[in-house]
């Protein structure tokens, strides 16, 4: 995807690129002595919130026009299993909605419901609204919280910086530390909404991971900054947060890194989004981040 320049000239710039994005990560207000993680076992109903990682997503199930019920084997079903073995009766509410951003799942209606396509919990509104009329019409009965919500800003990012379809890297790199600044602060207002209507959640806020085969050296640099930066944001708002990057995208090999990305991804049919086993590492990640296994 990112072709703008060769791979050889790309690998150099890692390092300039890494530390010009950590550089600006240290500029992001952090608050001092946050107070840890809110932990909370499961209560009756899990809340899962975000885009089409949360829906559960592959393209060849749209393809084959597929219902809802289809998409049941994302994190959010898998994670729901693990749940169930320390309260069976939780009850899971997916309001995922594919292509939601972390503006329109604040101001608009789900782009999926937009093309009349449908979700699995349908709500009207944004996603935002619906989560937060859930937990008011649900106190004290709503734990766990997962939120996932990244892939669909990128075009903020990225679009300004497309020439001749291509990127240029160099715009990308000047223009990432305002991005970072703005997808925080979006991300945090979402945030205190959900820890002001759940002071008692436990919430799970999942980071993203680099799918760009053609540019790994260049674009890992910047979802290490990009993960860097939620999770300072998940901190601020005593949610925990859960970083799929060294599972996707370890480091140091690249030939393991495309390896890890296509058994993890649909690669293979040009689909970022994960592969049944992909999702299982998501949904084991975000039992791990949730430190549920000291209840089993």
């Amino acid at each position: 995807m990112f072709t703008h320049e060769s791979c050889a000239t790309v690998a150099i710039r890692r390092i300039c690129v890494l530390v010009v994005l950590v550089t600006s990560i240290a500029k992001i207000p952090v608050r001092a002595q946050v107070p840890a993680p809110v932990f909370n076992p499961p209560k009756r109903y899990y809340l899962a919130l975000g885009d089409s990682i949360t829906y559960g997503f592959q393209s060849f199930k749209l393809q084959a026009n597929l219902p809802p019920s289809a998409y049941n084997t994302g994190y959010v079903d898998v994670f729901s299993a693990l749940l169930q073995q320390i309260r069976p009766e939780i009850t899971t509410v997916n309001y995922g909605c594919p292509g939601e951003s972390t503006e329109t799942f604040v101001t608009e209606h789900c782009p999926w419901t937009d093309a009349r396509l449908q979700l699995n919990g349908p709500h009207p509104g944004s996603q935002l609204q619906a989560a937060i009329a859930f937990l008011q019409d649900h106190p004290g009965q709503v734990s766990p919280i997962t939120l996932t919500l990244f892939s669909n800003d990128l075009p903020k990012l990225l679009d300004p910086c497309k020439v001749n379809e291509q990127y240029d890297l160099s715009c990308i790199q000047a223009a990432a530390p305002g991005f970072i600044a703005g997808l925080t602060e979006r991300l945090s207002k979402i945030l205190h909404e959900l820890r002001s209507a759940a002071p008692n959640a436990e919430i799970i806020v999942m980071g993203g991971w680099d799918e760009f085969l053609d540019a790994l050296a260049f674009a890992d640099p910047l979802y290490q900054a990009f993960n860097a930066a939620m999770a300072e944001a998940a901190a601020a708002n005593r949610t925990w947060f859960a970083d799929p990057f060294p599972i996707f995208n370890p480091q140091d090999n690249p030939a393991a890194e495309v390896q890890a990305i296509c058994t993890l991804t649909r690669c293979a049919q040009n689909d970022g989004h994960p592969s049944d086993a992909g999702y299982r590492a998501l949904a084991d990640l975000i039992f791990d981040a949730s430190e549920y296994s000291r209840l089993q």
